[in-house]
């Protein structure tokens, strides 16, 4: 069983990695989260899933560990809501501008503007790639929930950005 469950921590480090940094806001935060999480994986004494729902169960864990870690650094639940701020995720230092890396900018900027719970829809659905129900089981939260969250997510995301386009449509401009 600690075999499989190596396994699966290795093939989703990295996704895992930047689930960590969006529920820290921190990249020493994140590292330190997401050992804790290695090691309640390997410490569980529950068989993870073997019906291709194993990248859920170890974003299950990480983010259960993120609540037992925020519960007891702050010494109380969380709350629906909270605002945590978004990590910043570094890029390359190109010596010019990409269109991509400027598109990239404003949605992590967008992203870090949005409360937690809209936040965390996004990166599990939008960004990781998980269904619905995957991304419920995960927040332990009905479907609907998932649903009405990146709706509204998505809603917000596109005014924020909305109000950025101008700008980063004169940049481009300016370099052609």
């Amino acid at each position: 069983m600690l075999q499989g469950i190596e396994t699966i921590l290795i093939e989703h480090w990295a996704a895992l990695f930047r689930y960590a940094l969006a529920l820290t806001g921190d990249r020493e935060a994140a590292r330190d989260l997401m050992q804790q999480a290695a090691l309640n994986a390997l410490a569980s004494r529950a068989a993870p899933p073997q019906s291709g729902r194993e990248q859920a169960w170890a974003f299950k864990v990480l983010r259960n560990a993120w609540i037992d870690q925020y519960r007891q650094e702050r010494g109380s639940p969380i709350v629906d809501g909270a605002a945590l701020g978004m990590a910043e995720i570094e890029a390359p230092a190109p010596w010019y501008y990409d269109d991509r890396l400027l598109d990239d900018m404003a949605v992590r900027e967008a992203l870090e503007q949005i409360d937690l719970p809209h936040r965390e829809v996004v990166v599990l659905v939008d960004i990781q790639g998980f269904r619905y129900a995957e991304a419920a089981e995960i927040l332990h939260v009905p479907v609907g929930t998932v649903m009405s969250r990146l709706s509204r997510a998505r809603l917000l995301l596109l005014q924020i950005i909305g109000g950025k386009v101008q700008v980063l449509e004169k940049a481009r401009r300016r370099r052609s």
